[in-house]
């Protein structure tokens, strides 16, 4: 695991990279004997595939048994879309974040959806504490969707995401 996240790191610095999401283990393997360097999920198509629409409604434990399921049967780092952490809890958050380590996963994608920067920003610490007392360099990518969903007047977007992005990265986020 710790080679995984240490190569996952890396590839964020090297080149460009190409992060292919899937739903499914099947997905997942072809992809990485296709030679990818990495794979995510796609939280909306990780919902949809148990039936579940995309948005904080997929229960854990089926997060987490398709997050096994890839997880075994690939060799590549594996990093988790886990949506908006399926809390407001940032406490709630942490069980996610250490469910999802603990299922193989070296990366997390979290958004800030309609929730204040404030209540990610806690998030993002709690994810890199629980991850650093799991011993994973976890890569926490910290999305914002001011732009997806209009969260700022247009002419302010741009100040308003480079605003959340320090934010995000002031408390523990990677990218």
């Amino acid at each position: 695991m710790t080679a995984h996240a240490t190569a996952f790191h890396a590839l964020h610095h090297a080149q460009l990279f190409i992060l292919p999401n899937v739903a499914d283990a099947g997905g997942a393997r072809l992809v990485a004997q296709l030679g990818s360097q990495a794979v995510a999920t796609s939280s909306a198509a990780v919902a949809w595939t148990h039936g579940y629409k995309d948005g904080n409604q997929l229960p854990l434990p089926l997060l987490v048994s398709t997050v096994q399921s890839i997880a075994r049967v690939i060799d590549v780092p594996l990093s988790v879309d886990i949506e908006a952490g399926y809390s407001d809890d940032p406490e709630h958050v942490g069980r996610v974040i250490k469910a999802v380590i603990d299922a193989g996963a070296i990366g997390v994608n979290i958004e800030d959806g309609a929730g204040t920067p404030e209540l990610l920003a806690r998030k993002i610490e709690v994810a890199r504490r629980v991850a650093d007392s799991c011993g994973v360099k976890l890569f926490i990518n910290a999305r914002s969707d001011v732009y997806l969903k209009g969260l700022a007047p247009e002419p302010q977007r741009l100040e308003e995401l480079l605003k959340r992005a320090a934010l995000y990265q002031g408390a523990g986020a990677d990218g």
